[in-house]
């Protein structure tokens, strides 16, 4: 299971950077259910605004 959300977070992250190959991609694909990798993309973005927040933060005050 543990490694099941390595490979959705991996591939997430390679998404958003636009690095996935396609072998990769595929095999993302062939998957029965896309909630894993929404939740995970969500998870992401969440992470990454509020990191730029923090960011913004720091150099501002």
């Amino acid at each position: 299971m543990l490694k099941q959300w390595w490979q959705v977070l991996l591939s997430t992250l390679a998404a958003f950077i636009g690095v996935q190959t396609e072998q990769n991609r595929l095999k993302d694909f062939q998957t029965s259910s896309p909630v894993p990798f929404i939740v995970m993309g969500i998870l992401l973005a969440i992470a990454f605004v509020l990191g730029l927040l923090l960011i913004v933060s720091q150099v501002v005050g």
